[in-house]
């Protein structure tokens, strides 16, 4: 299983975790704001009781009960909203609403008309005038503890929102690092091997300037000697602001393709633009950008098993300039189009995974442009799309 299939699944089993425990959460809280909802409705209760014992003692002169505890009792109620109604339907009494709510007639006939809409029935209070009835909400407390699940979700999602974004920068931040520290390492160590070879092949011109098959040999050893000093040119520019310059898009196109077709299958073709076309310029660092071209190439060509054809096509308009490369190879799944340009992601049984990865820190870091999968059937071909801006400070 390769690191980004597990990075996947621990995406999905910390989700699931997450999920657990709100829902956890989320049923613990229910069962508590239940047994706190009954709760106040069995006080509701003993404050009626204690509201009918005040009014029948008081009502009866003869009495000498003592009311005092049934007093404090309901004085006691400090949480819980209620309504005290009479027969005809008017409020008579509010507590818990709010020191000026719970004078206000209009909004407390409203909050009763409210109350009556939700389907509660009232507490009917027997006094000797008659009855009353009482209505009451829930307290302020019990209300916010049903929100709290939603809140804690909302909480535990920005944090591992901020989280993964911190992460992720310092992720991304090291990675960087770790690039330009082995592209360089890697450009420094070629340098020296190379400046030997071009010593050695000197030295050969000189020793048998008369060897016509053996200076045809050096000649060649001279070309793949530049060839090193290229890709030892192109590991430096990692980690360096790269100077861009006005290029023929279709002349450095048809230098890639000369350069790669004489290294193809002789089954595989090249279907490019004419170089000859009227120049399209664009803002690139050439020796960059070929490579960006070259490894998309080296795909194509794993891809189509020796056969088939490789095709480029140039598109503009008035802010970029769209570079299409496509094959008619064996093609991406499309859960893959985002993961090939992850660093060390490969299919393939050897590699290591950078080409694409490269490609994209050169296109996007250096070019201000963008280089994704367009379209891709699996079995039929793959189109990778390069996009660049025509004006190089422009913003991606």
């Amino acid at each position: 299983m390769d690191i980004y299939t597990r990075k996947a699944r621990w995406k999905w089993y910390l989700a699931a975790g997450g999920l657990v425990i709100v829902l956890a959460s989320m049923i613990i809280t229910r069962y508590l704001t239940h047994q706190l909802s009954i709760e106040e409705r069995k006080k509701v209760e003993q404050l009626k009781a204690a509201m009918e014992s005040i009014s029948f003692e008081t009502y009866n002169e003869a009495s000498d009960c003592d009311v005092t505890f049934q007093f404090e009792f309901v004085r006691s109620n400090t949480t819980i909203p209620l309504l005290l109604v009479n027969e005809q339907g008017e409020v008579e009494l509010a507590v818990n609403f709010g020191p000026k709510r719970d004078t206000n007639r209009v909004f407390l006939q409203k909050k009763l008309q409210e109350l009556i809409a939700e389907g509660q029935l009232p507490i009917v209070v027997r006094t000797p005038e008659g009855a009353q009835y009482l209505y009451f909400e829930h307290s302020r407390i019990l209300r916010l503890l049903e929100w709290y699940p939603i809140v804690q979700l909302g909480l535990i999602s920005a944090f591992i929102f901020i989280g993964y974004l911190g992460f992720s920068y310092a992720r991304r931040a090291e990675q960087n690092q770790v690039w330009v520290g082995m592209a360089k390492e890697t450009a420094h160590q070629l340098g020296t091997p190379i400046s030997g070879i071009i010593a050695w092949i000197q030295h050969l011109q000189a020793l048998y300037p008369d060897h016509a098959e053996l200076q045809e040999i050096v000649r060649e050893l001279g070309k793949d000697v530049k060839r090193l000093e290229l890709i030892a040119e192109r590991f430096s520019k990692i980690g360096a602001a790269p100077e861009l310059h006005p290029t023929n898009i279709y002349e450095l196109l048809e230098k890639v393709r000369a350069y790669m077709a004489r290294r193809a299958p002789r089954r595989v073709q090249f279907d490019f633009p004419d170089p000859n076309l009227p120049p399209v310029h664009v803002h690139v660092n050439p020796h960059l950008f070929e490579w960006v071209l070259e490894n998309l190439i080296r795909n194509a060509l794993d891809a189509m098993d020796g056969q088939g054809t490789i095709r480029a096509q140039v598109h503009t308009d008035e802010r970029y300039v769209w570079v299409m490369l496509s094959d008619t190879g064996k093609g991406i799944p499309a859960h893959l189009h985002k993961t090939i340009f992850e660093p060390g992601f490969t299919t393939k049984k050897r590699g290591w995974g950078l080409g694409l990865s490269l490609a994209r820190r050169i296109i996007e870091s250096y070019h201000a442009g963008r280089i994704y999968v367009k379209e891709s059937t699996p079995g039929k071909g793959t189109t990778f799309a390069i996009r660049l801006p025509r004006n190089p400070n422009a913003a991606v």
